[in-house]
């Protein structure tokens, strides 16, 4: 696989042959990263909705007209479901929605979400992320200069403090570690750069047994 390379100032571009890049039969993966997204965003929810049953709404429990003689349908008490202020049937309790995703599987979705991106000529490569000073104008202009788009993922293996500083302005740009990036921060990203070690560190997690 060739990936455009950048020096650390982001100029002189070349292509580079990554010789250990994964590889995909088309459509292998993708049931995977469907998986892991929706594990992803089921382990995010709070899970503490909650309605009160006819049993927990407070009132009393009188039957409220008497059963015949008064031309109205038949009624218990007030509390019954299909009144107002009565309780509700069905509704939501507080539950976990957790999923528990292998870890087999997982590498496959980050590797599967990898491989699309590249196609679709949405990663790059830097020799290494070093800025002179925390400036977020400075980070700004090497992005651009890399022609990094809207939604930027930057990758390695460790960042410098200068860096850190500096993207903390930018809502649009994301670091994640080698050790610690998933196949949904890949594909929620429009660009996605790594630094050397940081590309050298994913490709060998992805292909750890």
């Amino acid at each position: 696989m060739k990936l455009n390379i950048f020096k650390a100032d982001g100029t002189a571009s070349e292509d580079i042959n990554v010789s250990n890049f994964p590889i995909l039969d088309e459509g292998k993966g993708i049931d995977a990263l469907r998986q892991c997204v929706i594990a992803v965003r089921a382990n995010q929810r709070q899970g503490n909705a909650s309605t009160k049953t006819r049993d927990e709404v407070s009132g009393s429990g009188k039957k409220i007209y008497r059963q015949k003689g008064l031309g109205t349908g038949r009624a218990g008490d007030k509390r019954a479901i299909q009144r107002k202020g009565g309780g509700v049937a069905f509704g939501p309790k507080p539950r976990s929605y957790s999923q528990k995703t292998n870890l087999k599987v997982k590498r496959l979705a980050l590797t599967r979400a990898l491989v699309d991106c590249t196609n679709d000529g949405n990663v790059s490569v830097i020799e290494n992320w070093v800025l002179t000073s925390p400036k977020t104008k400075e980070l700004c202009g090497l992005l651009r200069t890399l022609g990094a788009k809207r939604k930027v993922l930057l990758i390695s293996d460790s960042f410098d403090q200068n860096i850190t500083l500096a993207s903390r302005n930018l809502p649009y740009v994301r670091l994640s570690k080698s050790a610690e990036v998933s196949a949904l921060d890949v594909i929620s990203a429009q660009s996605v750069i790594f630094s050397q070690e940081g590309l050298n560190a994913l490709l060998d997690r992805i292909a750890t047994n």
